[in-house]
This record gives structure tokens, sequence and C-alpha cells, in this order.
């Protein structure tokens, strides 16, 4: 697992989330929700996502962490490693 698996990761989950988002454009130092539009059910169903698929839980005090692209891959890429997730 890299930053760049996770990375696609994350960008496939918002796909799901908000299918008329345009990924192509998306910086990583920018908030996620002002980038893309997206409002707390398109984010809680992010953090949803996680879980179902991959069993990575986010607590809520740590949602800050998936405020940025870049913060959700620092925040991520540890979650994945532990669950000896490898893609």
């Amino acid at each position: 697992m890299n930053i760049d698996h996770v990375r696609k990761i994350i960008l496939d989950i918002i796909a799901l989330v908000a299918p008329d988002a345009d990924l192509t454009k998306v910086k990583d130092e920018e908030r996620l929700r002002d980038q893309l539009e997206l409002d707390s059910m398109d984010f809680l169903d992010i953090v949803m996502e996680l879980r179902k698929r991959y069993k990575i839980e986010v607590p809520k005090e740590d949602y800050l962490h998936l405020a940025s692209l870049k913060s959700c891959i620092e925040y991520l890429l540890p979650k994945f490693r532990s669950v000896g997730l490898a893609v």
C-alpha cells in the first residue's frame, strides 16, 4: 500500500458518493468539501464506505483529518497498512 493507492481509493469512493464531481482537478491541499461541493451527508457516506469496503474506522474526533486529499492520505495510509490491505 502506498500513497498512490490510497489516493485512488479515496477518489474512487468520492466518485461513488458524488458521481457528478469533477475529480480531475482536485488539489491536495484544499478542503475536499469546498472543491467538490460535498455536504455533510456526502462526507458521512465517504466514512461509511471506508468502513464497509476496507474495515477502516474513522472516529468522529478524527473527521478533521479527512478535510483535504493530502490529509486523508496521511491519516488513512497507516490505517490501510494496519489492516494488511494490499492493493
